[in-house]
């Protein structure tokens, strides 16, 4: 880990955790407060068009509960044609409620506690510092509620974390990786998608 890439003392929070793509043009930069496991963040992930999605912007805000599980996240996505915004959040009863430019949907999502966004490694943080898995050996398997940019689409995924003590892997719909996390559980490299500046 280069001075560049190393952790931020948790006493150096708040922070701004930057990544860029390894081979697109894309980059996302996020303000990052913890307060023990709570965490407040506010970034913004910016791409150029690809063969894959065109160019966008999409800006959120989350906010998790005092275990590190998502309660709010906002989003809005910028296209050149337009901007849609999409809200989650979860409820006492462990619920979600999905709103979006056309509708509402309320949905247990199989009891996810995390939300995911593609094309984003800070998300990946949410379900390794609730769980705790980057500071032992474990094998994780975790229902997340999956947003896919620039389109919005929600739907539930499972994303798998190994940790052998010497390696830590990855399973999600997009990649089957090791990755690399700081000591804080904020990813650094993950192959594929970004590297932490």
């Amino acid at each position: 880990m280069s001075a560049a890439q190393s952790a931020p003392e948790a006493s150096a929070f708040p922070a701004i955790l930057t990544w860029r793509a390894h081979d697109v043009p894309r980059m996302e930069s996020v303000r990052v407060q913890l307060s023990g496991n709570r965490i407040k963040a506010y970034g913004r992930v910016v791409a150029a068009a690809t063969a894959s999605h065109p160019a966008f912007s999409a800006s959120y805000d989350l906010n998790t509960d005092d275990r590190g599980a998502t309660k709010r996240l906002s989003m809005t996505v910028t296209l050149a044609e337009r901007e849609r915004q999409l809200s989650i959040a979860r409820d006492e009863e462990n619920m979600w409620l999905v709103q979006d430019h056309q509708s509402s949907k309320r949905a247990a999502f199989e009891g996810a506690l995390d939300v995911d966004v593609i094309f984003s490694p800070f998300f990946n943080a949410l379900p390794i510092r609730r769980t705790g898995i980057y500071q032992r050996s474990d094998t994780i398997a975790v229902p997340v509620v999956y947003v896919r940019v620039p389109d919005l689409s929600v739907e539930l995924e499972t994303i798998t974390y190994t940790n052998d003590g010497s390696v830590f892997g990855l399973n999600s719909p997009v990649a089957d990786t090791p990755i690399t996390v700081d000591d804080n559980g904020f990813i650094l490299d993950y192959p594929g998608l970004a590297e932490r500046i």
